[in-house]
């Protein structure tokens, strides 16, 4: 391997999956994820139980990232870790764990915003994959983040819309819980919805002004919806489930669409790339790409790996820091909350 290679060993532990990647530059030579199924039974994610499924996870994911890259401790450039947004107790478990490691190392610690990951993502070197160009509209959909984020270069980012309430991934599992669907639901009411008609069931959009989201009163339309039609009929969800999935799914592609096309008008940005959990959807992705066409919009889509939660996006924002010699101190704090 060139000697003049950076590599980057990154940590996510925001939520409830446990990360580690390996980059040599901006490209990734391994990218472990360890799921948590302990949280199915609860039917949403247990902070306490997050942190302590991190603890366990954490060194095995780490090693098995270096063994699958091939590469030694000794030959790491620096340490990339998950800052925050987050579940505090997440964040807590990877950076105590990066900044033991990056100290007995004596090598730089790099600290990363999660959702500047999702978007920064798309510069992962990746056969077959464009990367966009400076500035472009990022849409970040995700169970706790939708955003539409002016991107102006690598770390200068403007949020120009967001939403007021619930995060467009909570609308799809709380849809999926009303509809007596297992939990996490939002990928099965997309799995369902493939296979329904779009059209069937009409559910009013919310006013928001500008470039603000809600959806909120959509969640509560689709449980009083589904509540009136189970009354009149108690196999309504089963006769109708694959319709109701398709006009819920429809319901939110269209509320996101409508944003993105004003966000472009706004802003003369026609280069869209979208990233975070929800992105992995078939049917947003369908219509993102649709509206390259459609539109004239340049449109970028993820590998699919890199929607959900991974820390090869935070090694990605670790090697630009990298670069760019934004180092950390070892009294780094994480943060629940943090501005991009």
């Amino acid at each position: 391997m060139a000697n003049d290679s950076i590599f980057i060993l990154a940590i996510e532990s925001s939520c409830d999956d446990t990360s580690a990647a390996v980059l040599q530059n901006d490209k990734v030579l391994s990218n472990v994820v360890a799921n948590q199924s302990v949280h199915v039974a609860f039917g949403g994610v247990v902070p306490e139980l997050a942190s302590r499924a991190h603890q366990q996870n954490m060194i095995p994911v780490v090693d098995q990232a270096l063994r699958k890259a091939g590469i030694q401790k000794s030959q790491l450039s620096a340490i990339a870790f998950t800052q925050g947004p987050g579940l505090m107790g997440s964040l807590l478990v990877g950076s105590s764990f990066a900044k033991s490691l990056a100290m007995a190392l004596s090598i730089p610690l790099i600290a990363v915003h999660h959702m500047q990951g999702h978007i920064l993502a798309h510069f992962i070197d990746e056969e077959g994959y464009d990367k966009p160009e400076f500035p472009f509209l990022a849409l970040t959909i995700s169970g706790g983040h939708t955003q539409i984020i002016k991107v102006t270069d690598f770390f200068t980012m403007e949020i120009i819309g967001e939403t007021t309430d619930d995060a467009v991934g909570e609308a799809f599992d709380k849809s999926a819980k009303i509809l007596g669907l297992p939990y996490p639901g939002g990928p099965l009411v997309d799995k369902h919805a493939q296979l329904g008609n779009p059209k069937a069931f009409s559910f009013t959009k919310p006013k928001v002004p500008g470039l603000d989201f809600s959806f909120s009163g959509l969640k509560t339309q689709i449980l009083y919806f589904i509540q009136k039609k189970v009354k009149e009929n108690p196999k309504f969800i089963e006769e109708n489930l694959n319709d109701i999935c398709a006009s819920i799914q429809n319901a939110i592609i269209e509320i996101i669409m409508e944003k993105l096309k004003m966000a472009v008008t706004q802003t003369a940005i026609k280069q869209i790339a979208i990233g975070g959990g929800v992105s992995a959807n078939s049917g947003i992705r369908k219509t993102i790409k649709e509206a390259e066409n459609k539109y004239g919009w340049k449109t970028y889509i993820p590998k699919f790996e890199y929607t959900t939660d991974n820390a090869a996006m935070i090694g990605i924002v670790g090697y630009y820091k990298y670069l760019n010699k934004q180092f950390e101190e070892l009294n780094v704090v994480s943060k629940p909350r943090i501005e991009i």
